[in-house]
C-alpha cells in the first residue's frame, strides 16, 4: 500500500496533496486565535483519499482509516461543520431579541399624539351675582378641537362635580348666599387632567321675595288652624269683597240722559 510519507508520488496523490495544502492554508486564514481546536487529517488507507476534519472522533470507528494531527488551527464551530448542525444551534441572543423588539414594535398601536385642547367657560362670561331663589346659574363650556374618544369634560362647583358634559344649570335655592367657584375639567381617557379653568360667582338673597314667601306662607298657616265656621264666615266675606270690586269696576250711567 502505497502512503504519502514515500518519495516518489502519483500524480492523483499529489493533485490530492495539493489540494490538502490549499485547504490547510486556507483554513489558517480563517481560523481564529482564541478558542481554537486542532485540525485533523484523515486518510483512507485503501483509496488514499485525505480527508480534513475537526472532529476526529467520526473517524475513529471506521477501519482502514489513518488519523494524524495538523498544525492547524480552527474554532470550535467550523464552516465545515454540516448543514444540519448550522440549522439546529439557536441564533446569538443579541439577534433574537432585536428580532423580538422589531416584532414588538409592529404589532404595537401608534401611540396617541398629544392634541392642545383649548378649554372656555362662555356662560357665566365673567363673575357675575345671581339672585337667590329666583335665578338659575347656567353653566356653559366650550372646547376647541372637539373631543376625541375617551376624552371627557366634568363641571364643578365648589370642588364638587354637578354634570359631565359641556352645560349645567345650577338652582341658587339649593346653595347658600355668597362666593362660590365654578369649574370645567377636561380629562384623558386615564383620569389625567389636561386643562381646567374656573369662574367666580355671587349668589345674593332677594329678601323681598323671601319676605313675600314668608308672609304668604304665614297666612296660609293661620287660615289652616281656624275652626271650621270661621272659615266659613271669611270665605262669605271674601266673595262679597270681590263681589263689590266687580260692581265697582262697572261704568256709572246717568238716567236723565239716557230717558227720551
Amino acid at each position: 500500500m502505497t502512503s504519502l510519507s514515500k518519495p516518489i508520488f502519483s500524480k492523483s496523490k499529489l493533485g490530492l496533496a495539493l489540494i490538502a495544502a490549499t485547504m490547510i492554508s486556507m483554513a489558517s486564514l480563517y481560523a481564529p486565535s482564541v478558542n481554537a481546536a486542532p485540525i485533523y487529517k484523515v486518510i483512507d488507507e485503501k483509496t488514499g483519499q485525505v480527508t480534513f476534519t475537526d472532529r476526529p472522533q467520526n473517524y475513529e470507528q471506521q477501519a482502514g482509516k489513518k488519523i494524524s494531527q495538523t498544525g492547524v488551527m480552527t474554532r470550535e464551530s467550523t464552516v465545515s461543520s454540516s448543514n444540519s448542525d448550522n440549522a439546529s444551534s439557536p441564533p446569538p441572543p443579541s439577534s433574537v431579541n432585536t428580532t423580538t423588539q422589531n416584532t414588538a414594535a409592529k404589532n404595537s398601536p401608534a401611540a396617541k399624539p398629544a392634541i392642545n385642547y383649548q378649554l372656555a367657560i362662555t356662560e357665566p362670561s365673567e363673575e357675575r351675582a345671581y339672585r337667590r331663589p329666583a335665578q338659575n346659574i347656567a353653566v356653559n363650556v366650550q372646547v376647541k378641537p372637539d373631543l376625541q374618544a375617551g376624552d371627557s369634560v366634568s363641571i364643578y362647583l365648589d370642588g364638587n362635580e354637578i354634570a359631565q358634559g359641556l352645560s349645567a344649570s345650577v338652582a341658587t335655592v339649593d346653595i347658600l348666599p355668597g362666593s362660590h367657584k365654578i369649574k370645567a375639567v377636561l380629562k384623558n381617557e386615564k383620569g389625567q387632567i389636561l386643562k381646567q379653568v374656573e369662574r367666580t360667582v355671587y349668589v345674593i338673597q332677594n329678601t323681598q321675595t323671601l319676605q313675600n314667601n314668608k308672609k304668604i306662607a304665614q297666612q296660609l298657616l293661620a287660615y289652616q288652624n281656624l275652626p271650621w265656621h270661621q272659615k266659613v264666615l271669611l270665605k262669605m266675606r271674601q266673595k262679597d269683597s270681590n263681589l263689590q270690586k266687580v260692581q265697582s269696576s262697572k261704568p256709572v250711567t246717568n238716567d236723565a240722559f239716557t230717558k227720551k
